[in-house]
């Protein structure tokens, strides 16, 4: 199989999640491609999107989820988004990618290449196989306005979400979101432990805001710093992403028993050696720590789809939600000492959490191409 995967650095979820279906693919011997799909126009066009999206979530994160609740309202118009026809811009360079390169799928992790691919079928260009892969637990504002063969959604639990936006039901399919072979495999936490450093006899807490850096990150680690201070067999670890400003506050700030790291390639490994994963409700890191087992305190999310990320853990029992303030973080400390809240979360977690997703997906794309492994 020839399969073109289309992402954009919008967020690390949408191409781990890409990286996550090539890598199964590559293990089947297939051959995958991944693009965003901007780079075929300008690679300064394709930073300036991510960038300005980055910057959004980060610094103006009220502003982003106005922006959000504005794309929803105006889904319930009788007409196309400004996000379809801006996406038109980009049929010609992807057309002419195509034409020049041999595809069997088109498989998508972000809207904006659901939206180009879409553009180009109403008018009349011909594409392979299409493939959109939904990596938040809510059918984002447009997705009913695109055309793909199929919809890979991260639960059956969502698919009225997306039914009553105008999906048909017969193209959805609740296979989960995607995640690096390593979440997934059964790893000892001792020996997860010592590979990293880490002391066997402690309990430790896991901070991120994704790889944005994101949330309300800084504050977090304030409030639990000062919380698990009595605490003598409790450490903190935050990872700070891609967010050099925020790693150097939190250096220069010198909290107590608090190591900060910025991006690593080890975040599978820092997530099974914890005891608690403190994040934002992104997608797809939220997933990654459902798949590799560990309890989950979601702080306030970026209002918009991480509120319904958020919402999702907390009703069926994979996390709990706190707002950050140092009442709720407490909690913290409560969750890491109870060891039958931690069972019942990882093992709701285990129950509707699909750890083989990216191994269903290449099923999926197996069949409908008709090219076996």
């Amino acid at each position: 199989m020839e399969a073109l995967i289309l992402s954009c650095g919008t967020g690390g979820g949408h191409n781990s999640a890409g990286k996550a279906v090539a890598e199964e693919l590559k293990r089947r011997n297939h051959n995958a491609v991944m693009l965003n799909p901007y780079n075929l126009r300008s690679k300064k066009l394709a930073g300036k999107i991510n960038n300005v999206y980055i910057a959004l979530a980060q610094k103006a994160p009220r502003f982003f989820g106005a922006v959000y609740g504005a794309g929803q309202l105006y889904r319930k118009l009788p007409f196309r988004s400004p996000v379809y026809f801006i996406n038109r811009l980009m049929v010609s360079a992807l057309g002419e990618y195509l034409a020049e390169n041999h595809f069997d799928i088109i498989i998508m992790t972000h809207l904006f290449p659901a939206e180009i691919i879409t553009n180009m079928r109403n008018s009349g260009i011909a594409v392979p196989k299409t493939m959109f892969i939904g990596t938040d637990y809510t059918c984002i504002p447009f997705t009913e306005e695109t055309d793909c063969d199929v919809y890979v959604i991260p639960s059956a639990e969502l698919s009225d979400d997306y039914t009553k936006k105008g999906i048909a039901k017969e193209k959805l399919c609740p296979l989960g979101i995607p995640v690096l072979g390593r979440f997934s495999e059964s790893e000892n936490r001792d020996e997860v432990r010592q590979k990293l450093g880490l002391d066997l006899n402690k309990k430790y807490i896991l901070v991120s805001g994704g790889s944005m850096g994101g949330g309300q990150i800084k504050k977090a680690i304030k409030t639990l710093s000062s919380v698990i201070a009595d605490s003598e067999n409790t450490e903190l670890i935050t990872i700070c992403g891609n967010n050099k400003k925020l790693f150097d506050k939190l250096k220069n700030a010198d909290y107590p028993k608090v190591t900060v790291l910025g991006f690593t390639e080890n975040m599978a490994e820092y997530m099974k050696g914890a005891d608690l994963f403190v994040t934002k409700p992104g997608g797809l890191s939220s997933t990654e720590a459902a798949v590799s087992k560990v309890p989950i305190l979601h702080t306030a999310a970026i209002p918009g789809c991480e509120t319904r990320n958020a919402e999702f853990f907390s009703k069926n029992g994979m996390s709990r939600l706190c707002k950050a303030s140092k009442r709720e973080l407490s909690d913290a400390i409560k969750i890491i000492n109870d060891e039958k809240a931690c069972l019942d979360m990882t093992e709701n977690q285990r129950r509707k959490i699909n750890s083989n997703a990216a191994a269903d997906i290449c099923d999926l794309a197996e069949r409908l191409t008709k090219c076996e492994n």
